[in-house]
């Protein structure tokens, strides 16, 4: 790994065919950080699912994982053990299906053995998270979705620094319902209004557990956290996700949730979601169909 993730000048750069001059992001549309001030909130679960409810309603979708010591993403989108290849734009991101209409860079590619830690200083992690921005060979996306880790650090600011120039960002902030939760996510809040960062809105996620059995919804993190917390900031709110085993059984196993439990409770909630996003984008539907198109049948 210590020689594969080198800095950007220790990389190969014959044949970039132009790449390194004018950036592997000029084919990106629109850019979106997945915030949140706290871990263990869902973001690189909220990360993963809309990436697959923009992509059913007929976008192109990438993810950058920049999560470096808990790159989740890719076992819950079922890409563990993929390799990462070169070729004339840089590297190839891991593509997900076969029309190539979702792909996925992380770090959890570039270990040898999945238990690795990432143990690294600041400076070494800004300077992947470059290398992912420029480096990459993203070719065209309406959409990159960026995890990102918890907190206002080093990631979050080279992420920033690396993304800017590209064109205008966005963050989708993500927090659950108890106070806790949302007294850390508001500092996240905080951090894009001083960073001038577009707050898109706020997702609530665990928000409730309905019973499969009597539909019976139990508020085991409190309730309502999420909503109070845009109506303070003064930001959109999305929507709220409730707690899911279907969607837990296929984040384990690395499913397509949209796809595969259009009946779950989560999915009205993370399909609504998307749709927020298109509209907050002002995108027009492909074909002049529905916003969420195929995601909705």
């Amino acid at each position: 790994m210590e020689a594969f993730l080198g800095t950007r000048e220790e990389l190969p750069t014959s044949g970039l065919g132009g790449f390194a001059e004018h950036g592997n992001l000029a084919g990106v549309r629109h850019v979106l950080l997945v915030l949140s001030g706290k871990g263990g909130v869902g973001k690189s679960t909220i990360t993963a699912e809309l990436a697959l409810a923009l992509r059913h309603a007929g976008r192109k979708v990438g993810i950058l994982d920049v999560d470096l010591c808990g790159p989740s993403v890719p076992r819950m989108l079922g890409a563990q053990g993929r390799a990462v290849h070169q070729c004339d734009g840089g590297w190839v991101p891991v593509f997900l299906d076969r029309d190539r209409s979702i792909c996925l860079m992380s770090v959890g590619f570039l270990l040898e053995n999945p238990a690795e830690a990432v143990v690294w200083r600041g400076p070494k992690k800004s300077a992947l998270i470059k290398q992912f921005v420029s480096d990459v060979a993203w070719g065209e996306l309406d959409f990159l979705l960026v995890d990102t880790p918890p907190g206002t650090s080093d990631e979050h600011l080279s992420a920033l620094e690396a993304l800017r120039p590209h064109g205008p960002l966005g963050a989708v902030v993500v927090t659950t319902p108890q106070a806790v939760a949302v007294g850390d996510v508001r500092r996240e809040l905080t951090f894009c209004r001083k960073t001038g960062l577009r707050v898109l809105g706020v997702v609530e996620n665990m928000s409730g557990f309905v019973c499969p059995h009597c539909a019976e919804c139990s508020h085991v993190f409190s309730s309502g956290g999420g909503k109070e917390l845009a109506q303070h900031a003064g930001v959109p709110f999305l929507g709220s996700v409730p707690l899911d085993p279907q969607l837990t059984r296929s984040l384990e196993e690395g499913g397509d949730f949209i796809q595969d439990f259009p009946k779950s409770p989560a999915f009205p909630a993370l399909t609504s979601i998307a749709q927020h996003i298109l509209e907050g984008h002002a995108l027009s539907p492909p074909g002049g169909s529905s916003p969420l198109g195929p995601c909705t049948v």
